[in-house]
C-alpha cells in the first residue's frame, strides 16, 4: 500500500523535505510506521521508553490518531499521515 508522508517544522527538516511516498506492507498501523521513521531518522525522537512522546500530534487523513485506535490506528493504501512536533507559543 502506498502511504503519503507529511512532515512539518524541525521534522522536515530531519527528513529533507515535506512530503514523501512510501510503499508499505498491508496492514501496519500508525505505530509501525512512525517506528520505523524513528529509527530511519534518529533526530526525530518521536518515542520514549516505547511510547509515543508527549505532545506529538500524528494525524491520519486529517484527524489526529489519539481520537481514533492511537498507534493501533490502522493504515489503508492512500491514506496521508502528517507528523507535527510539539508547537509552544503564546
Amino acid at each position: 500500500m502506498q502511504i503519503e508522508l507529511r512532515f512539518f517544522a524541525n521534522f522536515r527538516e530531519a527528513v529533507g523535505q515535506k512530503t514523501v511516498q512510501r510503499e508499505y506492507e498491508s496492514g501496519l498501523q500508525a505505530g509501525d510506521v512512525l517506528r520505523q521513521l524513528s529509527e530511519e531518522y534518529t533526530e526525530m525522537d518521536l518515542f520514549e521508553d516505547g511510547e509515543l512522546r508527549e505532545y506529538l500530534t500524528i494525524l491520519r487523513n486529517g484527524t489526529d490518531i489519539a481520537h481514533l485506535d492511537g498507534l493501533e490506528t490502522a493504515l489503508e493504501d492512500g491514506d496521508e499521515l502528517s507528523v507535527f512536533p510539539p508547537v509552544a507559543g503564546g
